[in-house]
């Protein structure tokens, strides 16, 4: 029999061979066919797009950003971490009396700790993946403390601005409602993403009716200008695995609120002439 050069076609196959031919599987190859009869190039496993986001994740688990995604949620956070403490020593340093500097300090420490425990999360995660201990650790970290930023965002105004006798006492509730929104974290971590989520919407909210009944109201509109920003970040945060980019996005938008409610507080209670600090609790 004469023998080919090449590799004969599956036509020329013995018998043998062909039994063995139908358990292959054969590659895909949509890339080869037209447009309109492959899938659409933009969602295919493999293509340009799929790079830049994965799947949503399952009930109960985390999403597993891909290396671009773990880049932009590092640094939409880590660019921040310096101006948060400039913003901290600036409003220090505009402070009249040691009330004013306390807050100054449990604010801008509040500023900063977000930012830099995000960062330090969202690198752990890309990097060290493999520490999953100490990945865990700072997750449950930079939820609490998200908590922990929304009382020390409120502190300036619950503090700088004359109250009424029962609103007063918002000033050490809002750090209960971190403390125990702190219990939660520790206890049922990624166990409940909605009740979680009604937390945070909860505890951003429920002072606010505080701060709209003060008798001086500057300010009271970029505080719920800021608050919208964040609200309409909530989509994104809530988008991971369907909008490319979603978390880092919502990072973009807790910046800009939090950039708000940052020039509201230095220009309606640290640089207005006639701020008060309240000594008395």
């Amino acid at each position: 029999m004469l023998s080919l050069p090449f590799p004969a076609p599956r036509a020329f196959f013995s018998a043998e061979t062909a039994l063995i031919l139908p358990t292959m599987k054969p590659r895909r190859r949509w890339f080869l066919l037209p447009a309109s009869e492959g899938s659409n190039p933009d969602t295919e496993p493999g293509s340009s797009f799929q790079r830049f986001m994965n799947r949503p994740a399952p009930a109960n688990c985390r999403y597993q950003p891909t290396c671009y995604e773990h880049a932009a949620n590092f640094y939409t956070h880590a660019l921040l971490i310096v101006p948060a403490f400039v913003g901290m020593t600036l409003l220090h340093r505009l402070s009249d009396n040691s009330w004013e500097r306390i807050t100054a300090w449990v604010y801008g420490l509040g500023l900063c700790a977000l930012f830099l425990v995000s960062t330090v999360f969202h690198i752990i995660t890309w990097k060290k993946s493999h520490m999953r201990s100490v990945e865990q650790c700072f997750h449950m970290c930079d939820r609490v403390v998200i908590y922990f930023f929304i009382a020390a965002s409120y502190s300036p105004w619950l503090n700088l601005r004359e109250l009424g006798p029962l609103a007063a006492h918002m000033r050490w509730f809002v750090w209960l409602m971190a403390a125990a929104g702190t219990i939660y974290v520790f206890n049922y971590h990624e166990k409940y993403k909605l009740v979680e989520l009604a937390f945070y919407l909860t505890m951003g909210f429920f002072p606010a009716s505080v701060i709209t009944s003060m008798s001086n109201t500057d300010g009271v509109q970029e505080l719920a200008c800021g608050g919208l920003i964040y609200c309409l970040g909530v989509f994104f945060f809530k988008s991971d695995g369907v909008i490319p980019f979603a978390h880092a996005i919502w990072h973009v938008f807790v910046a800009l609120a939090a950039a708000v409610h940052y020039y509201a507080i230095w220009k309606y209670l640290y640089m207005a002439p006639s701020a008060e600090s309240l000594l008395d609790l």
